[in-house]
């Protein structure tokens, strides 16, 4: 048995001198029943981008599906982030005065490099709960998980093209993207979402390769 535990059972025997002496094959859990349940419970969240539907396992579903939703690429005060806007939104005022923010939909826009028919569709989204897991992380330049993590999809990379005003944050799109109905047309008012290659300099080369795009992957545990 490892030092550490033997640490923790000195600490808790202080703490609470009135329960029974922790035996070394007891469980901590032994003492408090009601937390048998506790990993049921636990739950975390994560948006997969570019599709409608949560991956299909037994521990993954569905909270929504929506349209991705963020700034405009060619203005400077727009959002960072992407965000997952519901199908069925809600308002309470009809307008809000002179000085707002402004919430476009969101497009592909790299020459089908994501699918061969993506150029200029717009990116529908998924926000999904996984049972039994408090992390959720995105790995950039990676297409599968570190040992003892699960794999919820993987994809590629993408974000704002660089050269354009916006800021940008990173997404990871699913290597299999879905569209939103209908929307296959070009919309220059829009968040655009380009592939994100590898730039030798700062960043080591190897093991990463100049011009290379990336690929990304979402895990959970």
């Amino acid at each position: 048995m490892e030092l550490p535990f033997y640490i923790f059972c000195i600490l808790f025997a202080f703490m609470f001198p009135g329960l029974p002496t922790l035996q070394a094959d007891q469980s901590v859990l032994d003492l408090f029943p009601d937390f048998h349940d506790m990993k049921s419970k636990i739950s975390t969240t994560y948006i997969r981008w570019s599709r409608k539907q949560c991956p299909n396992n037994d521990y993954t579903e569905l909270v929504y599906s929506g349209y991705v939703g963020g700034g405009n690429h060619d203005e400077k005060g727009s959002a960072v982030e992407p965000v997952c806007l519901p199908k069925d939104p809600d308002f309470v005022k009809t307008s809000g005065g002179f000085e707002y923010s402004r919430m476009y939909g969101a497009e592909f826009n790299s020459n089908n490099f994501f699918a061969s028919n993506s150029q200029y569709q717009d990116v529908p989204c998924a926000v999904c709960r996984v049972r039994q897991a408090s992390s959720i992380i995105m790995i950039p330049g990676k297409n599968r998980c570190y040992t003892g993590w699960n794999m919820e999809y993987n994809g590629y990379l993408a974000s704002n093209y660089y050269y354009y005003p916006a800021a940008g944050s990173y997404i990871c799109i699913d290597i299999q993207p879905e569209y939103v109905d209908g929307g296959s047309s070009w919309n220059g008012q829009s968040k655009l979402f380009f592939f994100v290659v590898a730039k030798c300099g700062s960043l080591r080369c190897p093991p990463y390769k100049e011009g290379y795009p990336l690929t990304c992957v979402v895990c959970s545990k």
